[in-house]
């Protein structure tokens, strides 16, 4: 038997993997000129569920707003098209989904303002993305873009050469990730994730002053850790705060719940996922796959039972 096909969302049709072309003259090939989301489905209760869907699609056409990026769909026609395109590919794992809303052939001029609009979404499978239980960190040399020359708030293309850079340089350093600091020098985020501190019981995250992005996860778990009555506090970081911290985790739609162990040589509490990070990840797991009735506003169900 042959292998089964592929189909993407592609300017309003899902159409088959190979027909969903861009030209090489696209202008966010060559400039970065577009804003994206990822996202994730879950299996429960014999069916799939998509993981706050409506709260993403809003954030990306605030991405395209803040980049003068003219979106051609509403949110509520990208949750359809989601759905429509996880169906068509018959899709029933843990999903990671793109969308995307980009610029083509308009010339190479760097007022876009005219140039066409594509919007295309995509989907595959994806459990873990990082595939330790705990992750080393170092704090990267690169700081985290400042609002004073991108849009860190924005969740676009050009922002995650950022990342890249951040995440290269861990890696050849032997690290599995990095944490930027913004350029005032505190915490910011890691390359693709929102990072959280636990001190003494205590919860603390950058707050959106720090150069973060507004993770759809952190609000996810300010609001399962705050049902909990574990406290979490939004406020600035320093550097050494991550040294002495008693447990560090990233939150992010690749990231889940994921524990950091080490930074910049320094083991964290015990070196292992900690008491709250662990009930924070357990947590969440349970709301994404319809566990916990009070979060079922978040999940859009894919098929009909």
């Amino acid at each position: 038997m042959g292998e089964s096909r592929e189909y993407i969302w592609f300017d309003g049709e899902v159409v088959e993997s190979e027909k969903a072309k861009i030209s090489v003259k696209s202008h966010s090939l060559h400039y970065g000129t577009a804003v994206f989301e990822g996202i994730r489905a879950y299996p429960g209760d014999d069916n799939l569920y998509v993981f706050r869907l409506q709260e993403h699609m809003n954030r990306l056409l605030n991405s395209a707003r803040m980049l003068h990026i003219k979106a051609k769909y509403s949110s509520n026609e990208l949750v359809e098209a989601t759905v429509e395109l996880i169906r068509r590919n018959n899709y029933r794992g843990q999903l990671y989904i793109r969308p995307i809303i980009f610029l083509g052939d308009g010339g190479i001029n760097l007022d876009y303002s005219k140039h066409p609009v594509h919007t295309s979404i995509f989907a595959l499978p994806l459990a873990s993305y990082f595939q330790k239980e705990g992750l080393r960190v170092c704090i990267s040399s690169w700081r985290r873009i400042s609002s004073s020359s991108m849009l860190p708030r924005s969740k676009a293309s050009a922002n995650y050469l950022n990342s890249c850079l951040a995440t290269i340089e861990a890696k050849l350093a032997g690290y599995d990730e990095a944490i930027l600091l913004d350029q005032n020098g505190y915490v910011s985020e890691g390359s693709g994730e929102n990072v959280f501190i636990v001190k003494n019981d205590k919860v603390y995250t950058p707050d959106i002053y720090s150069s973060i992005l507004e993770g759809v996860t952190r609000d996810s778990v300010f609001k399962i850790a705050e049902d909990s009555g574990i406290k979490v506090e939004t406020r600035q970081i320093d550097r050494s705060e991550l040294y002495t911290a008693d447990e560090i985790f990233f939150t992010g739609t690749a990231a889940e719940i994921t524990p950091v162990v080490e930074v910049d040589g320094r083991m964290i509490g015990r070196g292992e996922k900690g008491k709250i990070t662990g009930k924070i990840a357990e947590l969440y797991r349970n709301a994404a796959t319809g566990k916990v009735s009070k979060y079922k506003n978040w999940l859009t169900q894919v098929y009909s039972k």
